[in-house]
């Protein structure tokens, strides 16, 4: 193999694995934004991570995060808006990579 196809892998490589991390940090921050938005409603042990299950679920219904916005305003209702879900998505991404980065 040549070093410009040692590269070329070297580079395939990273892509694979940075989007399997971002995958892997997308899938906690929701589970993390399902397990806030439980206790809000005032769910938990197993119901709560029920409910987890079902915000990481939701991810999968289009691309981006407004589906999980959705999911979770529509669920709290009056509790919370979507602004503050967001808000609360974003801490919840940096918990995410925190969490992934510990355990590797």
């Amino acid at each position: 193999m040549s070093t410009f196809d040692d590269r070329e892998s070297a580079f395939e490589n990273k892509f694979a694995h940075d989007e399997e991390m971002k995958f892997r940090a997308e899938a906690r921050r929701n589970k993390l934004l399902g397990l806030w938005a439980a206790g809000k409603m005032g769910l938990s042990g197993d119901e709560a991570e029920a409910y987890a299950k079902e915000v990481v679920k939701a991810d999968f219904e289009e691309a981006g995060h407004e589906d999980v916005v959705r999911k979770v305003a529509g669920d709290l209702g009056d509790k919370s808006s979507p602004d503050e879900i967001r808000a609360q998505m974003a801490e919840c991404l940096l918990d995410a990579k925190k969490q992934l980065a510990e355990e590797h």
